[in-house]
């Protein structure tokens, strides 16, 4: 906000000198001027150039306010040479300008330093994007890189079944309850379902 204000007041500044310059133009082509002091086709070319200064300003263009008054300057040198303007009206008009040139490089400067804060700015925030933008994509490198190993319940932990345990011994060397080795001597005595 501070900023905004400042620029609001060199622009306010600026054009109120170069208003002051266009009024010394003004005053310098009206009936006031004493015969021979400034040609009234030149005072109308000084105030158009110096209306284009003015404008340059309230644009906020210092540079091309600059070179407008540059060609101001080479304009009113011509005219001085050629007797279209007296010595003591140059050297005031040449006062004026000298006043409004060194408004507008005040202006080019402050201008320069508020596109070099701003592209600073940019800058900064381009570097921290970027940053973001890189620990972004290292973290999709990590997560492509690890193995995608599902996870899975754990397996149920099965009981190991009992043995079988041995069959009692009943002192026959392990042939079944009866006299015979199991020789097929029984008979069924059961009777067929069926």
């Amino acid at each position: 906000m501070k900023d905004l204000l400042d620029r609001r007041g060199r622009r306010l500044h600026v054009a109120a000198r170069l208003a002051a310059a266009c009024l010394t133009v003004a005053a310098l082509s009206g009936c006031a001027a004493a015969p021979g002091d400034l040609d009234p086709q030149t005072g109308r070319e000084l105030q158009a150039r110096v209306l284009a200064v003015s404008t340059a300003a309230a644009n906020a263009d210092p540079a091309v306010g600059l070179r407008t008054l540059d060609e101001l300057v080479d304009h009113l040198t011509r005219a001085a040479a050629d007797g279209d303007v007296s010595f003591k009206r140059h050297q005031s008009i040449m006062k004026a300008i000298g006043a409004v040139r060194a408004d507008l490089r005040a202006a080019m400067a402050a201008k320069t330093a508020a596109s070099k804060a701003a592209a600073e700015k940019a800058a900064a925030a381009a570097e921290k994007a970027a940053a973001a933008a890189e620990k972004v994509a290292a973290e999709a490198t990590e997560t492509a890189a690890a193995p995608n190993i599902a996870v899975r319940p754990a397996p149920a932990t099965l009981a190991p079944l009992p043995l079988p345990s041995p069959a009692p011994d009943n002192g026959n060397g392990g042939k079944g309850p009866g006299d015979s080795p199991g020789n097929g001597s029984g008979k069924g005595k059961g009777k067929t379902e069926g």
